[in-house]
């Protein structure tokens, strides 16, 4: 645990580290937490957030957002933006599953139509979405269409019957990174990605039907007893295999270019580099598969609506899909100066204020949805991108709850089956491929969501606008 008078503070919620020269440290570290949030931080994710500050080119400070805990290079939860002429690239700043990420659907269903078939409903959804540990998919694809895949994402799903256009018009990007390139993904990568797209994978990743409980502002026109769907998943093996192959190269190339680290898991290169580059478009590929999984995933969501509540599937919406593990290309203001950074957020989200030209048209005028899961039985939040964004975090927000134990402790401590039985007292039916998933992601296993959304909310960066509770969650 951490001694809190190691730091400064900067006010309630808003913590530094200053720029300790000696340590190597090129800019301040600040923390976005509660004093409650911060006594409860390991250690070594405050190492980890330091030795961010020390990487080349990074401009302003290594920021850790409130659902912060240790990872690998950079903490996740953690932010750090690098200029795009001086600055370094580094997988461990985005993660193995690149473009974990979220997406919200909205139903024309209220609570009480959906609890009576809650149990069918998640045997279907189940049994339509392949989940679990290496779970291939009922789409089969070959190797041109998984190009195809890496190079246009959403698109890709939409244009072969997974969904319809308006999808992606709420999304992130469009649901596609144009810089993508299939060029510098693996063969090995293309052997993991072709039978999983389409699956939800296993360990955090979710599908879960909720209800709206609380309304804080009506900017998007939820209201009370609403029903929505959750999708919390990534890129799978494909990605994973990306960050492993592109870690090697990296891991050679900065001693290439003469960059000293404080933890080889930081290994990066000059973003102008061919390493850089080469990384940053087979990860934008990855984006893209991770984006394309989503939407298919959505198209079998509202057939399970459709044949167990006879929904149609037109009416159930996409409400907007965000991006966790990415590094993306932005222009911010920094002390005053425009410039080009590249932004990683591993563990984060954007958050975009009103008026920002990156926000889709639909929700310019009131800010970007920022989708902020919790674990099993505890709330979700959507939030908007708020005024503060830009000026503290680059625009950027927490991702979820944040993990207080490892996977191997939760299991050592919580029985799967007994979690599955107390959640159902709860009014939360569990479904999921294995009961040690169930132990792994107990609620107990990750911090307080309202407690972390509280924090982003009372600074500005992103303002709450309805809390949801979940009625059925499917895991792998």
């Amino acid at each position: 645990m951490v001694d809190v008078h190691n730091f400064e503070r900067i006010n309630e919620y808003m913590w530094r580290i200053p720029k300790d020269e000696k340590y190597g440290m090129r800019s301040d570290a600040v923390l976005f937490v509660s004093e409650l949030l911060l006594r409860g931080l390991e250690n070594d994710a405050i190492t980890q957030l330091k030795n961010v500050a020390t990487l080349p080119g990074i401009v302003g400070p290594a920021m850790a957002m409130p659902d912060v805990h240790m990872g690998y290079g950079f903490p996740i939860g953690g932010v750090a933006a690098f200029d795009d002429e001086e600055g370094v690239i580094s997988p461990g700043g985005v993660g193995f599953d690149i473009n974990c990420g979220v997406r919200i659907l909205r139903t024309p269903l209220k609570k009480e139509e959906v609890i009576p078939k809650m149990k069918e409903l998640t045997e279907v959804l189940f049994r339509n979405v392949p989940s679990g540990v290496g779970s291939e998919g009922k789409l089969r694809v070959g190797e041109r269409e998984l190009r195809e895949v890496l190079v246009k994402g959403s698109e890709w799903a939409v244009e072969n019957g997974y969904g319809v256009k308006d999808d992606l018009v709420h999304c992130e990007n469009g649901g596609r990174m144009k810089e993508a390139s299939y060029e510098h993904v693996s063969r090995e990568a293309f052997k993991r990605g072709k039978p999983q797209l389409g699956t939800l994978g296993s360990g955090n990743h979710f599908l879960e039907i909720q209800y709206v409980a609380e309304v804080y502002d009506d900017v998007y026109g939820f209201e009370k007893g609403d029903v929505t769907v959750m999708i919390h998943c990534g890129s799978r093996g494909c990605g994973h295999q990306i960050c492993t192959d592109h870690l090697k190269v990296l891991t050679n190339a900065y001693r290439k270019y003469g960059i000293e680290l404080k933890d080889r898991q930081l290994a990066c290169a000059p973003v102008n580099s061919p390493e850089g580059m080469n990384y940053f478009s087979a990860m934008a590929a990855a984006a893209n598969y991770a984006w394309a999984n989503r939407q298919i995933i959505t198209h079998w969501v509202r057939e399970s609506f459709s044949r167990c509540l006879g929904v149609a599937e037109d009416d159930i919406e996409l409400v907007y899909d965000v991006a966790h593990n990415i590094a993306k290309h932005e222009y911010h203001t920094y002390q005053g100066k425009k410039r080009g950074v590249y932004v990683h957020r591993k563990g984060a989200t954007r958050a975009l204020p009103k008026g920002h030209p990156d926000v889709p048209p639909a929700y310019r005028k009131v800010g970007q949805p920022v989708l902020i899961p919790g674990s099993m039985g505890t709330p979700s939040f959507i939030l908007r991108g708020g005024e503060k964004a830009l000026e503290l975090s680059f625009g950027s927000a927490c991702h979820g709850s944040g993990r207080v134990m490892s996977r191997h402790e939760a299991k050592s401590k919580f029985s799967g089956a007994r979690l599955i039985k107390e959640l159902e007292g709860q009014g939360v039916i569990v479904r999921a491929a294995s009961k040690a998933v169930v132990a792994e992601e107990a609620p107990d296993a990750y911090k307080d969501s309202s407690e972390v959304v509280d924090v982003v909310h009372n600074l500005g960066i992103a303002t709450k606008v309805v809390m949801l509770k979940p009625m059925g969650v499917v895991k792998g």
